[in-house]
């Protein structure tokens, strides 16, 4: 066998492995990574009151 069909022979087998890989792009979740609030929200008439709110009567 001569040395340029041997490399030829290389390269091919190559593409075919490389070809038979596959490729799955990221997977990325649009979730946030810290929920501080968890979206519910406070009210200001319930039992919470801020720091320094109920100082001034507004609780």
């Amino acid at each position: 066998m001569s040395r340029r069909l041997l490399t030829l022979c290389i390269v091919l087998l190559s593409t075919l492995l490389v070809a038979g890989c596959s490729y799955q792009p990221a997977r990325i979740k649009s979730e946030p990574l810290i929920v501080i609030d968890d979206g519910h929200g406070h009210s200001h008439g319930g039992g919470f009151c801020p720091p320094g709110q109920a100082k001034k009567g507004r609780c």
